[in-house]
């Protein structure tokens, strides 16, 4: 049991690690949110993250993941328009004074920032819901606590990543100052308009 466990929380950690370093919506807001509210969005924004994953997970052990894939076209269009919504509010807020000091847009929470981008990639309810899946069955197949340990594992990816993000992104925020500051703040949300729109044109050819 005891080989079950570290077998897979190394695998989930390993597999976790390859999709947090893969450039994507979630990634930028993490950059976004450090930005306006200092190294704490990473833990923040990956908190949103694991919401999202396990409300997935237990999705899959209720064995409803195979009839799931078949929304991932629906998910991809409102996904992808919520994306460009996202990143126009973030760009707004630059001309709001300070980005993201009144907290008055959704742009300004790392939490939901977290949530709103995992929810609306398509591609990461496509992995979950087909390699994913498999591979946390495979851990079930060990037995609970592994299936737990592959999810930790997974997990544990997703926090070290976007919190070293963070923490580099904070330590150079003091030369990200006027025009360079509102600059980054600017691509960032660019960058969500972008993905948004390759969503969104993923969601007509999935349908």
């Amino acid at each position: 049991m005891m080989a079950a466990i570290a077998e897979n929380l190394i695998l989930g950690f390993v597999i976790g690690l390859t999709g947090a370093l893969a450039p994507g919506p979630t990634l930028v807001a993490t950059m976004g949110a450090t930005l306006r509210d200092g190294w704490k969005a990473g833990p923040l924004v990956t908190l949103g993250h694991v919401i999202v994953e396990t409300a997935i997970f237990f999705l899959i052990l209720a064995g409803i993941s195979a009839s799931a894939v078949r929304f991932t076209g629906g998910i991809a269009l409102i996904g992808g328009t919520a994306l460009v919504v996202f990143g126009i509010l973030t760009i707004r807020s630059i001309a709001a004074g300070e980005p993201g000091a009144t907290g008055e847009l959704p742009a300004g929470s790392p939490l939901v920032a977290g949530i709103v981008t995992s929810i609306t990639n398509p591609y990461f309810w496509i992995w979950w819901l087909t390699i994913g899946s498999v591979l946390l069955m495979v851990a079930l197949g060990a037995g609970i606590v592994p299936a737990f340990a592959f999810i930790i594992g997974h997990w544990s990816a997703d926090l070290g990543w976007y919190t070293v993000v963070a923490l580099c992104i904070h330590r150079g925020r003091c030369s990200l100052t006027g025009p360079r500051y509102r600059a980054a703040l600017f691509l960032c949300g660019l960058f969500l308009i972008v993905f948004g729109g390759y969503y969104v044109w993923t969601g007509f050819t999935l349908g």
